[in-house]
């Protein structure tokens, strides 16, 4: 087991250099052990082309790790400078509506310019040569936030070329294409590969398979742009290699980035999530205004354990106000220390908060630090604080394989994007109910991905899996727990066209989908034996065992312990069926109060409550705000 561990994002650059060896012990002295630097530093490292200021940098590691902590370096490709802009002005990334972004803020770059990608190539190459054996160095992230502000599609004339090629290397045929996108409808053949353009500004809605075509080559992009930097890295340094993901960016496949790192983290804000990413109603977004949802932490911490094969950190974790959320209230006290206990009950190695000290000038100035602007301690420093000493004092936890497993599938996300087939059908925000329903009986959680062993759950949900890989495929006919599968499962083809025979096609199971409905907001259809469907419902044509609707329509096809949902339940129906599912396994479940949370690992049962004042559960009061834990 790794000993878990807190540290926190820092720019020495920002600060006179006077003040680091302060910032340096006060750091430790809150227990801190890692500190993150250097990731939007290129302007100071190469003011200008070719010419080079290292000097901070190394007196800043000096410092740092004369202290005693242990640093991550990040490669500075998410900012360049104004001379790589002006160098090279087409590296800037194209809106869907055609117009360049501009130089000025951050994450300024199409991920398929050659030229930028060469600069990347150069200073990253730089970096590592200085530093890849350094002894303060003991991790490196590379880039930051992949995806951040809707920077992973480009419409850029680099990104046209470079999807060309990428079409040519898919199909090999300008006629394999036509016949896989179906071009024949509205006359969209092509005559040559070197005819396709991207799949925006058209009269209507483009082809949906040459959007998804699109959104796999803009996801190849940045594994391919990431891969560069870690190719790099790993010639230079054996420390391991990390990218700090964000919370419901799903433009990318963060699995295929995770397969060149050794750890996957995450930036943590649950505040500014709560109301800027999640669909919820008015009450429940009042009720954790000033905690965040009770699941859409955990949801990620699960999600980003599976994307670092089992070795995650979360690099940045909210310490206070926000400044870019609509809102941006304060936490209650005690968030801080719960957010880091429930991110290492869920496996987190480390936990780091963003940032040392809150600054006093541009963009992010309003977001809180650990320090206020004039050095004085923030709300969060003394929970930072305690959550070190509780570390120290606490045996390292551990994980557990848990008895449930949710599959996962960005390019499930991008099909129902291409796709949706109604405003509300949502992949993320499907796979997350699925999620809350499993959390609300009390259960923990594995996410893996698609293409997963399944072998050791003994219930395992696939909502809205597009295309089901062969690989699951396989394994569902000697699979020995529960599945539920659905609602959309298996029903497209990689192309995003309907497969024949019609879905879901799951072996052992005769059903078929003839017809689908997206269902506005108000409109349900109810289930015979309790809760009812909301936002999409399937008919389906069956010969197998059936759960009803109230007018005697097939809702549920079952076949031993498969089933198939034709729609996509709400939080009645979903409690009910979790119940019934784990009951089938021997699982048992405890419905828990609104805003109380549990998560086993495999020594001790750690609770999270949510709510803003105290949860008396099972003969124990949780307190507000407050997370407690018991020896298994």
């Amino acid at each position: 087991m790794t000993k878990r561990t807190t540290g926190v994002c820092y720019y020495p650059e920002h600060w006179p250099e006077t003040q680091w060896p302060e910032d340096a012990a006060r750091m430790v002295n809150a227990g801190l052990s890692w500190v993150r630097i250097g990731e939007f530093a290129w302007s100071r490292i190469e003011p200008r082309e070719g010419q080079f200021d290292f000097g901070w940098l190394d007196r800043a590691l000096d410092v740092l790790g004369a202290a005693g902590l242990r640093v991550i370096l990040g490669t500075p490709t998410a900012t360049p400078p104004l001379w790589v802009v002006q160098k090279h002005p087409d590296m800037l990334a194209v809106d869907a509506t055609g117009q360049p972004r501009k130089f000025g803020s951050r994450r300024h770059y199409c991920f398929s310019h050659q030229g930028y990608r060469d600069e990347c190539y150069r200073i990253v190459t730089l970096l590592a040569e200085r530093y890849g054996v350094h002894p303060h160095i003991h991790a490196w992230q590379i880039d930051n936030e992949y995806g951040c502000h809707d920077t992973t599609l480009s419409y850029s004339s680099a990104a046209r070329d470079g999807f060309r090629d990428w079409c040519a290397q898919r199909y090999q045929s300008v006629d394999a294409l036509n016949r896989a996108w179906g071009n024949v409808f509205w006359s969209m053949e092509y005559d040559s590969i070197d005819d396709i353009d991207l799949p925006n500004l058209t009269v209507t809605e483009p082809n949906p398979a040459h959007v998804m075509a699109f959104r796999r080559f803009s996801s190849d992009q940045v594994v391919g742009f990431n891969k560069l930097q870690a190719d790099v890295l790993r010639r230079h340094t054996s420390a391991p290699l990390i990218h700090n993901y964000m919370g419901r960016i799903l433009d990318f496949d963060h699995f295929d980035v995770g397969a060149d790192l050794d750890i996957a983290s995450w930036d943590s804000y649950p505040i500014g999530f709560l109301s800027d990413r999640l669909e919820a109603s008015n009450d429940h977004k009042s009720r954790f205004l000033r905690q965040g949802d009770p699941d859409m932490q955990a949801f990620h911490h699960d999600l980003y354990r599976a994307v670092g094969k089992g070795r995650w950190w979360v690099m940045e974790q909210q310490p206070g106000p926000v400044n870019w959320a609509p809102y941006n209230p304060a936490p209650l006290p005690g968030m801080a220390r719960l957010w880091a206990h429930e991110a290492f009950a869920h496996g987190a190695e480390t936990v780091c908060y963003f940032r040392w000290r809150q600054a006093p000038f541009a963009q992010e100035q309003q977001h809180a630090g650990l320090l206020r602007p004039d050095s004085a301690d923030a709300p969060a420093l003394g929970e930072a604080a305690q959550v070190a000493q509780e570390l120290a004092a606490f045996p390292d936890a551990g994980t557990a394989t848990a008895d449930v497993a949710l599959l996962f599938d960005y390019p499930s996300a991008w099909a129902w994007e291409a796709q949706p087939q109604g405003a509300d059908f949502d992949y993320f925000r499907l796979t997350f109910a699925t999620y809350k329903a499993l959390r609300r009986a009390g259960l923990s959680v594995d996410i893996i991905n698609a293409n997963s062993d399944i072998t050791a759950y003994k219930l395992i949900l696939a909502p809205g899996i597009a295309t089901l890989p062969d690989t699951l495929l396989n394994q569902l006919p000697n699979f020995q727990g529960t599945a539920l599968i659905g609602p959309r499962t298996n029903s497209k083809t990689p192309e995003l066209s309907i497969p024949v025979p019609l879905p879901p096609n799951l072996p052992g199971l005769n059903a078929s989908v003839a017809l689908v409905e997206s269902l506005p907001p108000g409109t349900v259809v109810p289930l015979a034996n309790g809760g009812a469907f909301a936002h999409w419902f399937e008919h389906l044509e069956t010969d197998c065992a059936s759960e009803l609707t109230s007018d005697g329509k097939p809702a549920i096809a079952s076949r031993s312990k498969l089933h198939y949902l034709a729609g996509w339940p709400d939080d009645t129906a979903f409690d009910r069926l979790i119940t019934g599912a784990c009951a089938a396994e021997a699982i048992k479940t405890l419905f828990l109060p609104d805003g109380l949370r549990l998560r086993d690992t495999a020594t001790h049962r750690f609770w999270f409550n949510y709510g803003p004042d105290p949860i008396m559960f099972q003969g124990i009061t949780h307190p507000a705000a407050g997370v407690t834990w018991q020896a298994r």
